[in-house]
């Protein structure tokens, strides 16, 4: 008389199924991580901008001028508005005069390709966006993949 034998583990085809699961749900959750991950990164340079604003107007505010000289905004150790230590952007105030000024976040590493300015009207514009991500310039800071303000 024969005994029947117990089988355990899994069939070829079983774990080929769950490798097709798993890979269809990779597909979609690798590039919305990779999304949320670059408007987490974002927030640097806004946060980064709207400080440095707040330098610079406080500037004005006790001396009715802000200060011309390149050391004035975006140098490091400046005492007026000094650029944030970030790790994905760049801060430097291109146009700087004694009734004007544009603070700017350029993006380095894997942030390269945005950058983002906020002028002394407080007009927050997107100058540049990653391929993929909308169009620019736009007046208003882009902080998601393809959306507007």
């Amino acid at each position: 008389m024969q005994t029947a034998r117990q089988h355990f583990g899994f069939t070829l085809i079983e774990i080929l199924i769950v490798v097709a699961i798993i890979g269809i749900l990779a597909a979609v959750a690798v590039p919305q991580y990779t999304s949320y991950v670059k408007r987490s990164q974002i927030t640097e340079a806004t946060s980064g901008l709207s400080e440095m604003r707040l330098k610079m107007e406080q500037y004005f505010q006790d001396n009715r001028a802000y200060d011309a000289t390149p050391a004035a905004c975006g140098a490091a150790g400046s005492s007026v508005a000094p650029a944030p230590v970030g790790k994905y952007f760049t801060f430097t105030c291109p146009t700087l005069t004694a009734n004007t000024y544009r603070v700017l976040a350029t993006g380095t590493g894997a942030m390269a390709g945005f950058s983002y300015s906020i002028n002394h009207n407080n007009v927050r514009v997107t100058e540049s966006l990653a391929s993929g991500w909308g169009t620019a310039p736009v007046n208003c800071w882009v902080t998601a993949k393809n959306a507007g303000c």
